[in-house]
Protein backbone atom coordinates (compact mmCIF):
# COMPACT_ATOMS: atom_id res chain seq x y z
CA UNK A 1 0.00 0.00 0.00
CA UNK A 2 1.23 3.02 -1.34
CA UNK A 3 1.92 5.58 1.78
CA UNK A 4 0.24 8.79 2.20
CA UNK A 5 1.54 11.82 1.14
CA UNK A 6 1.72 15.43 3.24
CA UNK A 7 -0.61 17.76 1.51
CA UNK A 8 1.29 21.74 1.79
CA UNK A 9 -1.76 24.41 1.83
CA UNK A 10 0.03 27.41 0.60
CA UNK A 11 -1.63 30.58 1.93
CA UNK A 12 -0.35 33.76 -0.19
CA UNK A 13 1.25 31.39 -3.28
CA UNK A 14 1.85 34.17 -5.83
CA UNK A 15 4.36 35.47 -3.41
CA UNK A 16 8.16 34.70 -4.78
CA UNK A 17 9.27 32.43 -1.60
CA UNK A 18 5.61 30.70 -1.58
CA UNK A 19 6.26 29.80 -5.35
CA UNK A 20 10.12 28.58 -4.25
CA UNK A 21 8.47 26.33 -1.42
CA UNK A 22 6.00 25.13 -3.34
CA UNK A 23 8.51 23.95 -5.89
CA UNK A 24 10.37 22.69 -2.91
CA UNK A 25 7.54 20.51 -1.69
CA UNK A 26 6.49 19.20 -5.36
CA UNK A 27 10.02 17.86 -5.96
CA UNK A 28 9.57 16.17 -2.24
CA UNK A 29 6.19 14.38 -3.72
CA UNK A 30 3.85 16.60 -1.79
CA UNK A 31 0.27 17.35 -2.76
CA UNK A 32 -0.26 20.86 -2.99
CA UNK A 33 -3.42 23.39 -2.59
CA UNK A 34 -2.38 26.66 -3.55
CA UNK A 35 -4.31 29.59 -2.00
CA UNK A 36 -4.26 33.26 -3.21
CA UNK A 37 -6.26 36.52 -4.43
CA UNK A 38 -5.01 35.84 -8.32
CA UNK A 39 -6.27 32.88 -9.47
CA UNK A 40 -5.17 32.96 -12.79
CA UNK A 41 -1.66 33.60 -11.92
CA UNK A 42 -2.32 30.31 -9.05
CA UNK A 43 -3.22 28.57 -12.71
CA UNK A 44 -0.24 29.19 -14.15
CA UNK A 45 1.81 28.44 -10.80
CA UNK A 46 0.08 24.92 -11.13
CA UNK A 47 0.46 24.07 -14.85
CA UNK A 48 4.23 24.72 -14.39
CA UNK A 49 4.53 22.33 -11.04
CA UNK A 50 2.72 19.75 -12.70
CA UNK A 51 4.67 20.02 -15.87
CA UNK A 52 7.83 20.04 -13.86
CA UNK A 53 7.37 17.87 -11.13
CA UNK A 54 4.04 15.85 -12.57
CA UNK A 55 2.48 17.52 -9.19
CA UNK A 56 -0.85 16.83 -7.68
CA UNK A 57 -1.95 20.87 -7.24
CA UNK A 58 -4.81 22.28 -6.71
CA UNK A 59 -5.80 26.52 -6.82
CA UNK A 60 -8.66 27.91 -4.27
CA UNK A 61 -8.92 31.87 -3.89
CA UNK A 62 -8.49 33.13 -0.62
CA UNK A 63 -7.60 36.86 0.48
CA UNK A 64 -6.24 37.15 3.88
CA UNK A 65 -8.61 40.53 4.13
CA UNK A 66 -11.48 38.82 2.85
CA UNK A 67 -12.82 36.27 6.26
CA UNK A 68 -15.58 35.26 3.67
CA UNK A 69 -13.02 33.15 1.32
CA UNK A 70 -11.76 31.65 4.77
CA UNK A 71 -14.75 28.81 5.05
CA UNK A 72 -14.00 27.23 1.74
CA UNK A 73 -9.87 27.44 2.33
CA UNK A 74 -10.61 25.28 5.25
CA UNK A 75 -13.21 22.45 3.63
CA UNK A 76 -10.72 21.87 0.84
CA UNK A 77 -7.74 21.06 3.35
CA UNK A 78 -10.28 18.75 5.29
CA UNK A 79 -10.25 16.40 2.50
CA UNK A 80 -6.46 15.74 2.85
CA UNK A 81 -5.09 13.15 4.78
CA UNK A 82 -2.17 14.94 6.16
CA UNK A 83 -2.46 18.57 5.92
CA UNK A 84 0.43 21.35 6.20
CA UNK A 85 0.01 24.77 6.36
CA UNK A 86 2.67 27.29 4.81
CA UNK A 87 1.55 31.26 5.76
CA UNK A 88 3.18 33.21 3.56
CA UNK A 89 1.93 36.43 2.32
CA UNK A 90 2.47 39.97 3.70
CA UNK A 91 2.18 43.74 2.65
CA UNK A 92 5.29 45.88 2.84
CA UNK A 93 4.76 49.39 2.25
CA UNK A 94 7.33 51.55 3.07
CA UNK A 95 7.29 53.64 6.66
CA UNK A 96 7.08 56.65 4.65
CA UNK A 97 3.95 55.41 2.75
CA UNK A 98 2.27 54.75 5.89
CA UNK A 99 3.14 57.65 7.98
CA UNK A 100 1.81 59.91 4.74
CA UNK A 101 -1.39 57.32 4.44
CA UNK A 102 -1.98 56.24 8.08
CA UNK A 103 -5.02 54.28 6.07
CA UNK A 104 -2.35 51.96 4.61
CA UNK A 105 -0.87 51.23 7.97
CA UNK A 106 -4.29 49.81 9.40
CA UNK A 107 -4.64 48.06 5.97
CA UNK A 108 -0.93 46.69 6.62
CA UNK A 109 -1.75 45.59 9.95
CA UNK A 110 -5.04 43.77 9.22
CA UNK A 111 -3.31 41.80 6.61
CA UNK A 112 -0.35 41.06 8.23
CA UNK A 113 -1.54 40.23 11.77
CA UNK A 114 -5.52 40.16 11.50
CA UNK A 115 -5.55 38.49 8.31
CA UNK A 116 -3.20 35.85 9.89
CA UNK A 117 -5.40 35.04 12.96
CA UNK A 118 -8.26 35.10 11.23
CA UNK A 119 -7.38 32.14 8.80
CA UNK A 120 -5.06 30.19 11.29
CA UNK A 121 -8.36 30.09 13.95
CA UNK A 122 -10.54 28.83 11.02
CA UNK A 123 -7.87 26.03 9.89
CA UNK A 124 -8.00 25.01 13.66
CA UNK A 125 -10.25 22.63 13.75
CA UNK A 126 -8.93 20.84 10.89
CA UNK A 127 -5.26 20.81 12.28
CA UNK A 128 -6.46 19.61 15.32
CA UNK A 129 -8.83 17.00 14.01
CA UNK A 130 -5.87 15.21 12.01
CA UNK A 131 -3.33 15.43 14.36
CA UNK A 132 0.68 15.89 13.34
CA UNK A 133 0.33 18.89 11.37
CA UNK A 134 3.16 20.92 10.57
CA UNK A 135 2.29 25.00 10.17
CA UNK A 136 5.06 27.26 8.97
CA UNK A 137 4.55 31.12 9.68
CA UNK A 138 6.87 33.19 7.97
CA UNK A 139 7.57 36.09 10.35
CA UNK A 140 10.47 38.59 9.67
CA UNK A 141 13.60 39.78 11.65
CA UNK A 142 11.52 43.50 11.94
CA UNK A 143 9.21 41.70 15.01
CA UNK A 144 12.48 41.61 17.22
CA UNK A 145 12.76 45.69 17.76
CA UNK A 146 10.41 47.97 16.56
CA UNK A 147 12.87 50.71 14.58
CA UNK A 148 12.38 54.06 13.35
CA UNK A 149 12.79 52.72 9.74
CA UNK A 150 9.58 50.01 9.51
CA UNK A 151 8.48 50.25 13.09
CA UNK A 152 4.55 49.67 11.64
CA UNK A 153 5.72 46.71 9.53
CA UNK A 154 7.63 45.56 12.27
CA UNK A 155 4.39 46.13 14.81
CA UNK A 156 2.39 43.87 12.36
CA UNK A 157 5.19 41.16 12.51
CA UNK A 158 5.89 41.36 16.07
CA UNK A 159 1.95 40.46 16.61
CA UNK A 160 2.37 37.81 14.18
CA UNK A 161 5.39 36.19 16.33
CA UNK A 162 2.92 35.97 19.76
CA UNK A 163 -0.03 34.63 17.38
CA UNK A 164 2.59 32.11 16.65
CA UNK A 165 3.90 31.17 19.83
CA UNK A 166 0.35 30.77 21.10
CA UNK A 167 -0.87 28.68 18.37
CA UNK A 168 2.20 26.49 18.76
CA UNK A 169 1.08 25.63 22.36
CA UNK A 170 -2.25 25.45 21.23
CA UNK A 171 -1.87 22.89 18.01
CA UNK A 172 0.73 20.56 20.51
CA UNK A 173 -1.95 19.26 21.87
CA UNK A 174 -3.30 17.69 19.05
CA UNK A 175 0.70 15.90 18.13
CA UNK A 176 1.18 19.25 15.64
CA UNK A 177 4.08 21.38 15.18
CA UNK A 178 4.16 25.62 14.36
CA UNK A 179 7.57 26.48 12.64
CA UNK A 180 8.30 30.57 13.12
CA UNK A 181 11.02 31.36 10.41
CA UNK A 182 12.29 34.67 11.10
CA UNK A 183 13.34 36.03 7.54
CA UNK A 184 15.70 38.68 7.02
CA UNK A 185 16.19 40.45 4.15
CA UNK A 186 15.50 38.67 0.84
CA UNK A 187 15.49 38.91 -3.01
CA UNK A 188 11.17 39.03 -3.76
CA UNK A 189 9.01 41.79 -4.81
CA UNK A 190 8.57 43.30 -1.31
CA UNK A 191 12.63 43.88 -1.36
CA UNK A 192 13.09 44.70 -4.52
CA UNK A 193 13.04 48.66 -4.62
CA UNK A 194 14.31 48.99 -1.15
CA UNK A 195 18.02 51.14 -1.08
CA UNK A 196 20.48 50.50 1.57
CA UNK A 197 19.37 46.74 2.31
CA UNK A 198 22.32 44.41 3.62
CA UNK A 199 22.37 40.35 3.99
CA UNK A 200 19.94 39.83 1.25
CA UNK A 201 19.38 36.04 0.71
CA UNK A 202 17.67 33.98 -2.09
CA UNK A 203 14.41 33.45 -2.12
CA UNK A 204 15.37 29.86 -2.49
CA UNK A 205 17.63 29.81 0.24
CA UNK A 206 14.78 31.47 2.89
CA UNK A 207 12.44 27.92 1.28
CA UNK A 208 14.66 25.49 1.84
CA UNK A 209 14.74 26.82 5.62
CA UNK A 210 11.09 27.08 5.94
CA UNK A 211 11.18 23.36 4.08
CA UNK A 212 14.22 21.80 6.62
CA UNK A 213 12.53 23.60 9.57
CA UNK A 214 8.92 22.16 9.39
CA UNK A 215 10.27 18.73 9.16
CA UNK A 216 12.82 19.40 11.96
CA UNK A 217 9.93 20.74 13.60
CA UNK A 218 11.80 23.73 14.91
CA UNK A 219 10.33 26.05 17.00
CA UNK A 220 11.95 29.68 15.51
CA UNK A 221 14.61 29.82 13.13
CA UNK A 222 16.13 32.88 11.53
CA UNK A 223 16.60 32.51 7.76
CA UNK A 224 19.61 33.05 7.55
CA UNK A 225 21.23 32.21 10.23
CA UNK A 226 23.23 34.96 11.03
CA UNK A 227 20.40 37.20 11.62
CA UNK A 228 19.98 34.92 14.77
CA UNK A 229 23.08 36.77 15.94
CA UNK A 230 22.39 40.64 14.35
CA UNK A 231 18.91 40.62 15.84
CA UNK A 232 20.50 39.35 19.56
CA UNK A 233 22.89 42.08 19.69
CA UNK A 234 20.10 44.25 18.40
CA UNK A 235 18.27 43.54 21.34
CA UNK A 236 20.41 44.19 23.77
CA UNK A 237 21.39 48.16 22.53
CA UNK A 238 20.17 50.05 25.43
CA UNK A 239 17.08 52.04 24.67
CA UNK A 240 19.15 55.42 25.16
CA UNK A 241 21.04 54.62 22.79
CA UNK A 242 19.06 52.60 20.38
CA UNK A 243 16.33 55.78 19.51
CA UNK A 244 19.99 57.61 18.32
CA UNK A 245 21.02 54.86 15.83
CA UNK A 246 19.93 55.04 12.25
CA UNK A 247 19.20 51.46 11.99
Amino acid sequence: MAATRDTWLILGASSALARAFARRAAREGAQLLLAGRDTADLADSADDLRTRFAADVEIVAFDAVAPDTHAAVATRLAAAARPNVLLAFAAMPTQQEMERRPTLAAATLDANLTGAATILLRLLPVLEAKRGARVVIVGSVAGDRGRPRNYVYGASKAGLHALASGYRGRLYRAGGSVTLVKAGPFDSAMTFTRAGLRGVATVGAVADDCWRAAHRRSAVVYSPAVWRWIMMAVKVIPEPLFKRLDL
